[in-house]
């Protein structure tokens, strides 16, 4: 350090002989210094400023990777050189500042050395001299300075050195404004603890600026905020208290010019002008989205169900030439793909590899009994790994948003095809996100209704034409063989259900009240079955309805919130909702008609009405029933009494816009069956014309 000191010494001993005071000497050497070096930090801030530029990419890159710790790596290293940034820049300046920290440690200790340029000789002579004297440790660190304190004290130096240099040792200035700074403070104590409490507050200081003022600092999280801030008021503490207060001082006077050293740098390069922070904040929320993917099916490191992921995910991919993928949310989802699975058990050989999130789901049961079938468990941010690492032929799925959220296709397989079954039976272009199903090579489609939607939206948005095959609803066939196989008993009291939807200004946020007064004067037996969701995001609002109307008897109102069973749906007399599916399911399952409250639309599609097409759910609004504004019932008891009367006229009537609007009723399982066995088929044979097994 003696030779790497020595020319910030230069600086440091010009400075003081300009001012022929320590404390006004260190401020200026700081100031000299931040000059000398701002050409670096103008290059690490422009550094800096590059980094953020391409942190919307770098998102993007950890959004489509997620999970994938080294493909993650590979491409932000791609990007680090087309855009020419150097990941070890940010160090620099913490090198810089550590290694002139050492240099002023170096030249504070030694002001013998580097304040007063002593011969080495001469040095020498005054430490042995004084420490045989006083028995000092010659050897320490602070021999210089305890020699100066002893000298200025009256030590006599006798004819250890000539009297020119005793006098310049007893004129060597270490005080300011009422500090010793070659004291220790946490040593002497006194008014010398205000040195390390100022270094911490300069230190705290700069970090809330620099959270606000430098680009980078600004852009790390709140928790990585909090560590930075606590490591430099740490040190601050440490180089306030446990050393000399020049040091202390030193770093309190750096802590304050860097400060304004940032605001020249933002003034030079403005970050605005560099920094797209719009996009940055979009990307940010993507990756945010994938950060909170998983909850409860995503397990534990070190739990039973972790292990038990682990060997599913290691059994899934040791599996080679996987034909047929289904993927599931959860156990729920079964349903969805019930009638297709039937269908290929009893009518190929195909090996069925079904994923769910849900640990609990049944298929693990079915599992047992059909050796075709076979069921993993892997939690939802797991699969982001699954779908990038796919190797199979076909992959069915009811998730919607391939590509565009956080399950992509495959970078590993290219030829997947990816087929959609719809969960609905709905349109697809108001109540889906827009863009949802853009990736996808296949669609099974409900009814014909959906054709043209769906090619208004390729020839819209100029996308490659999917293939469509239109199958039907599975789901609906398996209600329908419920409700046939149910006892059939005539109620005593009409039953009207109200089955709500959960979104914004719902039945239940917004006119339960008239609704249920209108119906309980006539005298009908209702039950109100929220939604799932409902029940989940706002119970204390449904605590307060129940609680509203606890003293009705049973027999005129009940709030059914058990979700277990949906007898209760089937065996109503009519269906009350503003935007559930439900309502749908249940005409076209029991052929009777439903009432539509026609609160704010549900719509995940703002830009619905560019396709020109009227949505399934609003058209058939005015076929299966009858429709009612927000709080204006009057009349819906005579109007209810009449459809009740007038049922059977209904009951062709549903049945006709069924047979319209769900194609292949009872054979859904075998048309969607069949396409895969074609297809996979057909896969085959491509495979060994080319050479693949």
């Amino acid at each position: 350090m003696e030779y790497i000191a020595k020319p910030f010494g230069f600086i440091m001993k010009f400075c003081y002989n300009l001012f022929s005071s320590y404390g006004l000497a260190i401020i200026l050497f700081t100031f000299i210094t931040k000059i000398i070096l701002f050409p670096i930090a103008l290059w690490t801030h422009k550094n800096s400023l590059n980094l953020i530029k391409i942190q919307p990419q770098l998102n993007h890159i950890k959004a489509k990777y997620f999970g994938e710790k080294d493909k993650i790596s590979d491409e932000q290293l791609k990007l680090y050189k087309q855009e020419n940034y150097h990941p070890l820049a940010g160090l620099i300046p913490m090198i810089i500042q550590l290694f002139l920290l050492m240099c002023v440690i170096q030249i504070i200790y030694n002001p013998l050395s580097y304040i007063l340029s002593l011969e080495k000789e001469e040095i020498s002579q005054i430490l042995t001299f004084i420490c045989n004297k006083t028995g000092f440790d010659i050897t320490s660190n602070t021999a210089q300075l305890f020699a100066v304190t002893e000298i200025q004290g009256g030590f006599s130096l006798n004819n250890s050195c000539s009297g020119a240099t005793a006098d310049l040792i007893k004129a060597l200035n270490m005080d300011f404004i009422g500090f010793d700074l070659s004291a220790t403070p946490f040593t002497t104590g006194g008014i010398m603890y205000i040195v390390p409490f100022l270094a911490g507050l300069s230190a705290l200081a700069l970090c809330l600026f620099q959270n606000i003022k430098n680009p980078l600092q600004a852009e790390q999280s709140r928790f990585e905020q909090i560590g930075t801030n606590a490591i430099s008021i740490g040190i601050s503490l440490i180089l306030g208290g446990f050393v000399p207060a020049g040091i202390g001082f030193y770093w309190i006077c750096s802590n304050l010019l860097t400060m304004v050293q940032q605001l020249i740098l933002n003034s030079v390069m403005n970050p605005k002008k560099y920094i797209d922070y719009k996009e940055l904040e979009k990307s940010k929320i993507e990756l945010e989205k994938l950060s909170s993917v998983g909850g409860n099916n995503s397990p534990k490191r070190g739990t039973e169900l972790y292990k038990r992921e682990k060997r599913d995910y290691k059994r899934f991919f040791s599996v080679e030439n996987k034909h047929l993928v289904i993927y599931a949310e959860n156990g729920g989802f079964y349903k969805y793909f019930e009638r297709i699975i039937n269908y290929l058990l009893s009518n190929s050989n195909i090996i069925i590899h079904y994923i769910t999130n849900d640990p609990n789901d049944n298929v693990f049961n079915l599992e047992k009994e059909e050796k075709k079938l076979r069921a993993y468990f892997i939690g939802e941010k797991k699969m982001m790994t699954v779908f990038m690492k796919m190797d199979a032929d076909i992959v069915l799925m009811t998730t919607p948003d391939l590509e565009t959220y956080y399950y992509k296709r495959s970078y590993v397989k290219k030829d997947i095809e990816y087929i959609y079954t719809v969960h609905g039976p709905m349109s697809t272009h108001m109540v889906m996100n827009k863009g949802c199903l853009d990736h996808f090579d296949t669609i099974f489609c409900v009814g014909d209704f959906q054709i043209p939607e769906i090619r208004k939206q390729e020839k819209l948005y100029n996308l490659p034409k999917k293939e469509l095959v239109v199958c039907g609803y599975g789901f609906l066939e398996l209600l329908q063989e419920k409700y046939d196989k149910m006892q059939k008993t005539e109620n005593a009291k009409p039953k009207i259900l109200i089955a709500p939807s959960w979104q914004e200004d719902n039945i239940l946020d917004s006119c339960i009240d008239n609704l249920l007064y209108e119906l309980l004067q006539k005298g009908y037996n209702v039950v109100v079955r929220p939604h799932p969701e409902y029940k989940k995001r706002y119970p204390n609002r449904l605590e307060a309805l129940v609680e509203r109307y606890k003293d009705y008897d049973g027999d005129d109102l009940t709030f059914e919130l058990d979700f277990s069973n949906t007898d209760s749906i089937y065996n109503s007399d009519i269906v009350i909702t503003d935007w559930s599916s439900t309502c749908f399911e249940f005409s076209y399952v029991t052929l009777k008609p439903c009432i539509f409250i026609d609160t704010p639309p549900k719509i995940y599609n703002e830009d619905y009405e560019e396709i020109g097409i009227e949505p399934l759910e609003l058209k058939l609004r005015n076929l299966i029933g009858k429709r009612y504004s927000p709080n204006e019932f009057e009349g819906m008891s005579t109007d209810i009494a009449k459809m009740l009367q007038n049922k059977n006229e209904y009951t062709e009537k549903i049945k006709d816009i069924r047979t319209k609007y769900v194609a292949n009723y009872g054979h859904s399982g075998e048309v969607a069956g069949k396409y895969i066995i074609s297809k996979l088929i057909q896969k085959q044979k491509e495979q060994k014309k080319n050479g693949r097994n």
